[in-house]
């Protein structure tokens, strides 16, 4: 049985739907919560405390590092430990935004590059020196990050990176006793890839690449990130755990 209780974790891009399922999982099995986002998090921190959990809700833009320093300062004086952090925050462009690289956006380019790539890092950095022995840290990189799809250079570079920066910090961090793993989420049902895919022939198409013949559920993306972070984890670390219905088991790029 995964028990938090007496433990602190902090998860990034906890408003949205993988991050909302991660917190409420967690929460769930009695951890202290630091809900993290650059958007409102104070709903979701109310909802969790009236259902008796411990949750707390901090704003900062993980793209700055001062902001994600004081955002983790505030964690520590509000819960006086860290024990796990969840890198789940992270873009891509919408379906119109999708070009070959010599039409891909600088713009973009840099943004995805921001929020994915450096956020990682930077809020890594920030929690390291916090966490006890024991501690775990979980990235979010993406099945595009192992097998890249076209018009999607940015994306596939920065989640590629996520998934050797996770790697490396599993080589640097061991002696610290501290774990680092990462989940590359396949397609996730959500209100983003619904907009992506509600053609119905599109998503017929994502769907004929899926062995499991659906897209995941968010809760279905929390329940492997929350297992890594547990103790049933604990020989676990710089592992990159494809969690996509059979997506990747060709190893095929595709054209979404």
């Amino acid at each position: 049985m995964m028990d938090f209780k007496n433990k602190t974790v902090a998860v990034t891009g906890a408003v949205g739907s993988i991050g909302s399922a991660i917190v409420r999982r967690f929460a769930s099995l009695g951890a202290n919560v630091a809900i993290c986002d650059l958007r409102n998090t104070e709903g979701l921190a109310d909802e969790l405390k009236k259902e008796g959990c411990n949750a707390a809700a901090f704003n900062f833009d993980i793209t700055s590092r001062e902001d994600v320093e004081k955002g983790f300062a505030e964690i520590a004086k509000t819960f006086g430990r860290l024990d796990g952090l969840v890198n789940n925050a992270g873009i891509n462009v919408g379906p119109d935004e999708r070009k070959t690289i010599e039409a891909f956006s600088d713009i973009w380019w840099d943004r995805i590059f921001s929020v994915d790539m450096t956020g990682t890092f930077n809020c890594s950095k920030a929690a390291i020196p916090l966490m006890n022995k024991g501690g775990s840290i979980v990235n979010i990189s993406s099945i595009v990050g192992l097998v890249p799809m076209r018009n999607q250079c940015a994306f596939a570079a920065a989640k590629a990176g996520v998934a050797n920066l996770t790697k490396a910090m599993a080589l640097e961090l061991a002696p610290k006793e501290i774990r680092v793993n990462c989940i590359a989420p396949g397609s996730v049902g959500m209100e983003l890839t619904y907009k992506l895919w509600q053609d119905e022939n599109a998503m017929k198409g994502l769907l004929a690449h899926i062995p499991m013949g659906r897209q995941a559920k968010a809760d279905e993306i929390a329940g492997p990130v929350v297992f890594l972070c547990s103790d049933m984890a604990s020989y676990m670390t710089g592992a990159v755990v494809p969690v996509d219905g059979g997506w990747t088991a060709g190893g095929y790029a595709r054209n979404f």
